[in-house]
């Protein structure tokens, strides 16, 4: 049934070319034959009974953990100009379209190169765009957040979270223990911060056969009361 279509469907484009796109007769005989090559190509190369299986981009396996995008928004509120710019990277990101997101962020930091949220999240994206892995430009956007806002927690907290996720669990360590040591006892993220370093250092620890890895971890003191008299 397959041969019967694709002749009937060969004679009716030769038909129309010859009669109703009015080819001159001349050409007739080097039509035939360029329709003939492309049926015997399909002869030797089709399979028209294997089912399709279309893929879909790599990207959309793995979309943007909303938590992570809550937690980068959480720590920038103060930090960018540039919010509409953030709005539709983070939607891509949620649809797990990392290369679009970072493309979009690049020209949010051409209007506004001192957002400092954009370079961090320009980081996060090309950190998914590659799967989670820390490269030399996400590692460079991370850099430039942290140049343009020194008391911006986000630029080290998510270079740790790279770092650790490519296996350099030492170096997101080092990291975050800096950001910990300068975090405010109330700080939102310091819990997590603290539980991510105490992770890190039962897997160094176990890693090595020695116990807990690196400097012991603060304990988070008790944020001050708002109602404690002056």
């Amino acid at each position: 049934m397959t041969w019967v279509v694709i002749l009937l469907v060969a004679a009716a484009v030769f038909g129309s070319l010859a009669f109703v796109l009015k080819l001159p007769r001349a050409g007739w005989e080097l039509t035939g034959a360029a329709l003939l090559v492309g049926i015997a190509g399909y002869a030797l190369q089709g399979h028209p009974s294997m089912a399709g299986a279309p893929k879909a981009p790599v990207e959309n396996k793995r979309a943007a953990d909303e938590a992570m995008i809550k937690q980068r928004q959480q720590m920038g509120t103060a930090f960018t100009q540039g919010q509409s710019w953030l709005i539709l990277a983070d939607g891509l990101a949620r649809q797990g379209q990392f290369g679009a997101a970072a493309d979009v962020l690049r020209k949010g930091a051409q209007q506004f190169p001192k957002d400092a949220d954009i370079w961090v999240s320009m980081g996060n994206a090309l950190v998914g765009h590659s799967d989670g892995l820390i490269t030399p430009s996400a590692q460079f956007a991370f850099q430039k957040a942290a140049t343009i806002a020194p008391d911006h927690p986000g630029p080290p907290f998510f270079m740790g979270l790279a770092l650790a996720q490519s296996g350099r669990l030492a170096d997101a360590r080092a990291i975050w223990a800096e950001l910990l040591a300068r975090s405010p006892a109330d700080a939102p993220w310091r819990a997590d911060l603290v539980d991510r370093i105490a992770r890190i250092d039962s897997m160094l620890g176990a890693a090595a056969g020695t116990g807990t890895a690196g400097a012991p971890v603060p304990t988070p003191e008790p944020a001050p009361s708002a109602a404690a008299p002056e």
